[in-house]
């Protein structure tokens, strides 16, 4: 019997979740989804360039595991450039960092974060 999946910690969602293609053929390709914990890997490895290890460790999950979501979320991404699929984030087993969390090290490529530091900005009273 399989071992149930722990929620994996997400930092936010993304702030885009459909990306679709344009054109003829648009409605006769198949739509590619991803789920948030993927999408997840990918802000943290390719656009935070964190290890697998940092990104695990941030996640809540094991290296191993981390390698595996990675590898899955690079495949479907490079499915969707090069045959021109739709691609859907959506889904998974997650968990959203509480506050204190994406205060303290969500990373600068988080929306949710974005808004944290322009809120930040606008209260400084200059």
């Amino acid at each position: 019997m399989p071992r149930s999946k722990m929620n994996r910690k997400v930092c936010c969602m993304p702030e885009s979740t459909l990306f679709e293609t344009r054109g003829d053929n648009a409605n006769h390709l198949k739509k590619i989804v991803i789920s948030v914990e993927e999408y997840e890997t990918i802000r943290l490895i390719d656009l935070e360039e964190m290890t697998q290890e940092q990104c695990a460790e941030r996640m809540n999950v094991a290296r191993t595991t981390v390698q595996r979501i990675y590898t899955d979320a690079r495949k479907k991404i490079a499915e969707y450039i090069v045959m021109g699929h739709s691609l859907k984030i959506e889904g998974g087993a997650y968990q959203i960092c509480d506050e204190d969390e994406r205060l303290n090290g969500c990373g600068k490529s988080c929306p949710t974060r974005h808004g944290i530091d322009k809120e930040k900005e606008n209260n400084r009273g200059d």
